[in-house]
């Protein structure tokens, strides 16, 4: 294959949603962006929450406190980016399922009980065609490994797996330690870091399978 072939085939291309832009949501976000050679043509993050004096990781970079998480994204892209990023500053809920567009649409939300939504918003997504990804627990230290396996081959006994296996969850990507808030491990950053990378590493693998 000539050079200028292969130069025109390392273009950014096709559509992800991240829903989230945490602590997690924004390492996977970054990563996103800083794709080079390949990668999203388009990203849309989808969050209503603010940055808060504990949220570390925006304020190092530059956000400020009160400023919406989605709105700090764009700013960090700014004019002339080679990527098109959409920050849409709202909660995902049953009235504004049709958000969720793309090729690959990526669930990064915690607090409360959110898996009957996470459910809703993959059947959502994979009805119009997008693959679906999100998270199995984050929680761990050291070398805690991070798995990213199909529904199908996930560890029955957590309780995200299972509570989306038995919502209907199927053809779905999930990535994580497996370890929850029920276990004595905090989150940290270093684990977060080597789940947004299985978690950007497995978005670009279903990126290309449908681009």
């Amino acid at each position: 294959m000539e050079l200028e072939e292969m130069e025109r085939r390392k273009v950014p291309r096709g559509e992800v949603t991240l829903v989230g832009l945490g602590r997690l949501g924004l390492r996977t976000a970054l990563s996103l962006m800083q794709a080079h050679r390949g990668g999203p043509e388009r990203i849309t993050a989808i969050d209503g929450q603010t940055i808060s004096p504990d949220d570390l990781i925006f304020r190092t970079l530059g956000g400020r406190i009160g400023e919406y998480k989605t709105g700090f994204l764009e700013k960090l892209a700014g004019h002339g980016f080679g990527k098109e990023i959409t920050g849409i500053p709202a909660y995902i809920s049953d009235g504004n399922l049709d958000l969720l567009r793309g090729d690959v649409v990526c669930i990064e939300i915690a607090g409360g009980d959110t898996l009957s939504l996470t459910a809703k918003m993959i059947r959502h997504a994979q009805g119009g065609g997008a693959a679906t990804i999100s998270t199995m627990g984050v929680f761990g230290i050291g070398d805690i490994p991070v798995k990213a396996v199909p529904i199908e081959d996930a560890d029955p006994d957590n309780p995200i797996v299972k509570t989306l296996w038995d919502l209907g969850v199927r053809n779905h990507t999930l990535v994580g330690t497996g370890k929850l808030i029920r276990d004595w491990e905090p989150v940290i950053p270093q684990v977060l870091d080597r789940v947004a990378l299985a978690m950007t590493s497995e978005i670009l693998t279903l990126l290309e399978q449908r681009t």
